[in-house]
């Protein structure tokens, strides 16, 4: 299916939201425990004056229904949540720091290594925020159709865009469909960003809910220009704040000739019969079979007009353009039996394909470099669940029947729901799995970046242990322990350029997370701090000791309860350290340690409105910026954003 297809879709789907629209929703609005203000759809219409064929639609109706089968409901509130997590991720990016253009990649602040991952990943990593993989796909039932615009200013000549539209066409089909794109030129010189994600989804079920599919597919284009940040010559000119450079795109780049693209497809359906099911409410026990099918083809390609060699180092042509492809193919079948006693067990049997590689052989000081990885293996696994009153136990395993490709996980989870205040939660995990593939294998037209180590790196492990308490009228705590051995990372030699390095040394890592707003009448300050301690190995992974996000905000009704609104300053900071370079042909980041950044404030003013189910959103970002210095960068050479004001809204239509 071409992307004239994909277009035309789309606009019917928009076509039959926008004519959706009608007065169905109340408006009047009902306070939430934590504040938060939540529509109400009327509890029943007058089908015989408005023609509404469900009349009992409300809100909690809409359901979204994640990969894990986890549900929960359209959100269309406003609240300070939503403010963080209106960006160009849609996710809450506390732990990261954008690039100065949108669509560009993000520098990590704080990692998380929970993992269920038995086998490598694709590379180019920082081209993968707004990938979206298994995880971000959601299924939806409706009793009305429902569409959802979102729309932000971007910079320069673009804009971004999401839309979405599902419906359920009986009880037993629902099928959405959603295209997510950007263009931006950005302020520096050739740093264009386009992007493209289209995404359909479907589920079914049969009418005695013993056989339940589902089933989508993910088309994905993201194409960045690279220009490797700024030279170290003009550094000075960008942070003494001459004027003569306050327009970003006199800045004369290191090379302005590249691009890279990362692209896929993902083809996944998923369904499950009931053998034997809960024929009545006396029915202790069910037990089903299940079975998933993963297929996805993906290629990450840099290319160069002519080579930057002082920026990357000698070539074997004049022109570069690598690239590499994985496909990647998965079958899972299950066996699931519940009992309310017992509680959940599940046994699965995986079978793993995959084709990694290059299209040609390099040889290199008399080394032939392999252009493949190629395998299949058999993993096994399983999972128990079991809910004894507001007591939940979670646990899931498994392990690579490969002697070539070993790797196992264990995740067990344990919450308990104290009141309906106070939660807390207790987390275990432990993995271990090859490198990514891009460590073990690479290939280049840069001499630099050609190495195999598929039999020179062993399995990286990973343990953490975790806890969670979570309270609005206390304060939420989140506290990880990692230890880390093998662990690999790219790190810079001045004579051979960027290289994967594999650690012998143990690592540990201890992060504290708190969070607690208060409220006092219509102002509100809601704070999020994090405390980072790398116990050893500082050299191999680096990160800020500090990252701070406080938001001090007023919200209140206007115009007779019409309108919603919030308006305030967020302030966020992050101290000083040695912040991961990056590195354009690669797509990855990497350490160094002799250039520490961080240490500046990012304040951003605010102001939001709710008018029934629209959301407005208007922002001046980093206004300190011309009179709190200008040391301020994503990465090394790559300066953050400088003022902006950015507009943008987010609109639900309902039938």
């Amino acid at each position: 299916m071409n992307k004239q297809i994909f277009c035309v879709l789309l606009v019917l789907g928009l076509c039959l939201g926008a004519l959706a629209q009608s007065p169905t929703l109340d408006n009047r609005v009902k306070p939430l425990r934590d504040g938060r203000v939540q529509d109400t759809m009327q509890s029943r219409f007058n089908s015989e004056s408005r023609g509404i064929k469900n009349t009992e639609a409300k809100i909690q109706d809409y359901k979204i229904i994640s990969i894990k089968n986890d549900t929960t409901f359209l959100d269309t509130t406003l609240s300070i949540k939503k403010e963080y997590k209106f960006n160009y991720l849609r996710k809450d990016n506390f732990n990261l720091i954008q690039f100065s253009n949108i669509g560009q990649t993000y520098n990590t602040l704080s990692f998380a290594f929970e993992n269920d991952q038995t086998q490598p990943l694709f590379g180019a990593r920082a081209r993968h925020f707004n990938y979206m993989e298994l995880e971000d796909t959601y299924y939806y039932y409706v009793p009305t159709p429902l569409t959802e615009l979102f729309f932000k200013t971007a910079f320069e000549q673009g804009q971004a865009l999401d839309a979405f539209f599902t419906v359920n066409t009986s009880k037993q089909f629902n099928f959405s469909i959603a295209y997510k794109g950007l263009r931006s030129l950005g302020k520096y010189q050739h740093i264009l960003t386009s992007t493209g994600n289209f995404r359909f989804t479907t589920n079914y079920k049969t009418k005695n809910n013993r056989y339940h599919m589902r089933a989508h597919m993910v088309s994905q284009d993201l194409l960045n220009q690279e220009n490797g940040g700024l030279k170290d010559s003009d550094l000075i000119n960008f942070e003494s704040g001459n004027p003569d450079f306050l327009d970003r795109s006199v800045f004369d780049p290191n090379f302005e000739n590249a691009e890279s693209v990362l692209k896929g497809k993902r083809f996944y359906i998923d369904h499950h019969y009931a053998l034997v099911s809960k024929t009545d409410s006396l029915s202790a026990n069910k037990l089903k079979i299940r079975n998933t099918i993963n297929f996805e083809d993906k290629f990450y390609q840099f290319k160069q007009t002519s080579a930057a060699t002082s920026y990357f180092g000698e070539t074997f042509n004049t022109a570069v353009n690598d690239k590499v492809t994985l496909e990647d193919f998965r079958v899972r079948g299950y066996l699931n039996y519940e009992n309310d006693i017992l509680g959940g067990l599940q046994f699965n049997l995986d079978y793993h394909n995959f084709n990694y590689g290059y299209d040609k052989l390099v040889v290199l000081d008399n080394e032939t470099i392999t252009n493949r990885i190629k395998s299949s293996f058999i993993r096994v696994g399983g999972s128990y669940k079991k809910q004894i009153g507001e007591f939940q136990l979670k646990g899931e395993l498994g392990i690579n029947l490969s002697d070539e490709f070993k790797g196992n996980f264990l995740k067990a989870q344990a919450s308990y729901k104290v009141n309906d205040d106070i939660y807390v939660e207790g987390l275990i995990n432990s993995n271990s799995s090859l490198p990514n593939y891009n460590y073990l294998l690479y290939q280049s037209d840069y001499v630099n970046y050609n190495w195999d180590n598929t039999n020179k790196f062993d399995n990286q492990t990973m343990q953490l242990i975790g806890f969670k308490f979570n309270s609005q009228k206390l304060l939420n705590i989140e506290v990880d322990y990692t230890t880390l051995g093998n662990y690999t990372f790219f790190t810079k030699d001045n004579n051979s350029g960027v290289k994967p390095v594999q650690s012998d040394a143990t690592i540990n890592y201890l992060r504290l997370k708190i969070g607690k707003e208060i409220k006092f009448g219509h102002f509100a300050l809601d704070n999020t701090i994090m405390y980072q301690n790398v116990l050893n190995g500082d050299q191999q992974l680096n990160v800020p000791e500090i990252i701070s996000r406080n938001t001090f905000y007023y919200s209140n009704h206007l115009f007779k309860k019409a309108m919603y609104l919030q308006t305030g300053v967020t302030l966020n900071y992050f101290t000083e350290y040695y912040m991961n370079a990056y590195d354009p042909l690669l797509a990855e980041f990497y350490v160094q340690n002799q250039t520490k950044l961080g240490g500046f404030p990012r304040l951003d003013f605010f102001i939001n409105a709710k008018i029934r189910q629209t959301r407005i959103y208007l922002k001046a970002e980093h206004f300190n910026s011309s009179f709190t210095g200008y040391n301020y960068y994503s990465a090394p050479n790559y300066p953050y954003r400088d003022f902006v004001v950015r507009f943008g809204i987010v609109w639900n239509f309902f039938l």
